[in-house]
């Protein structure tokens, strides 16, 4: 009887124990499949939304998570739920079979520039233990590069607390090439951990496409321009 509380309790401690994802290939796939969501010109701003959340919905559940979207999450500084875009819980019967063992992810995706802040404390709010996300993903539109700075610095305030894996992913219009620029940011516990940059831009059919900056050769062929100037 000893041994086996022992192997229970034991493969508790191993369920509260933070799971990190390697995001950064999150954000890969995020990138090579953004023209399989078929999203257009026609599309409105709800429809991206809808998009690229079931996208990570579905993503979750092939790797054997439980997924909701719009579920809530109690925030103690505003004394209400402020429900997640999306959430991916983890499930064992054979460690639990009444509870979740923790909350693998939070996601939040938002249109709006101006909420940049509040998508951030959504993210990294005070909330109870057991909602405290291993991970977190952010797909933030932003006015320009120049707001990155400052929200990056909020994370890693927000995160010394927290102790999140996280994925940031801005997007802003770029007036110079006449598209939308995404910079994707990882961050550990410890801090800033990597950087990935592409372009976001519509097709000859209207449809939008998400590329790597070093794959898009209009913007391989500026900087060749610029370079051969600079010699």
């Amino acid at each position: 009887m000893e041994i086996t509380l022992l192997r229970a309790f034991t493969e508790k401690e191993k369920a509260v124990e933070k799971y990190y994802f390697n995001l950064m290939q999150f954000f890969e796939g995020y990138v090579r499949n953004y023209r399989k969501l078929n999203l257009s010109k026609l599309h409105n701003r709800s429809m991206f939304t809808k998009r690229e959340i079931d996208y990570f919905a579905n993503l979750g559940e092939m790797l054997g998570f439980d997924a909701f979207i719009e579920d809530s999450k109690f925030d103690k500084s505003k004394g209400r739920s402020r429900p997640m875009d999306l959430s991916w819980w983890k499930w064992d019967a054979r460690i639990d079979d009444e509870n979740f063992l923790y909350l693998a992810l939070h996601l939040e995706r938002e249109f709006i520039s101006n909420k940049d802040v509040e998508t951030i404390e959504k993210l990294f709010s005070d909330t109870e233990e057991s909602y405290i996300p291993h991970n977190v993903i952010g797909i933030q539109y932003i006015e320009s590069a120049d707001r990155i700075d400052y929200l990056k610095e909020l994370i890693l305030q927000r995160n010394m607390i927290q102790q999140s894996n996280c994925l940031m992913i801005y997007r802003y219009y770029d007036s110079n090439l006449d598209l939308e620029r995404v910079c994707a940011y990882t961050f550990t516990p410890k801090g800033l951990n990597k950087v990935r940059n592409a372009i976001c831009n519509q097709d000859d059919s209207g449809y939008w496409y998400i590329c790597f900056d070093e794959d898009y050769v209009p913007l391989q062929n500026n900087k060749r321009i610029t370079n051969s100037i600079k010699l």
